[in-house]
């Protein structure tokens, strides 16, 4: 049973790390492009989704950052 929790709490550290909103983000943009792709083209909310998500990490980090 040791073995199993290890690998689920590793795969969750991987996909999660340190930074859940952008895991929720990611989640959320698969969610969007599956249901968009059932009435045609859904191509462009990867793209867009991680240009937003990366901008709003780094700018988290940066304001993490120049309050220490």
């Amino acid at each position: 049973m040791r073995g199993v929790r290890g690998a689920i709490l590793g795969v969750w550290e991987f996909v999660v790390g340190d930074d859940w909103a952008t895991a929720v983000g990611v989640v959320a943009a698969l969610a969007l492009t599956a249901l968009i792709s059932e009435g045609g083209a859904a191509w462009f909310v990867t793209p867009i989704a991680v240009a937003i998500l990366l901008t709003a990490s780094i700018w988290r980090e940066a304001r993490k950052r120049g309050r220490s």
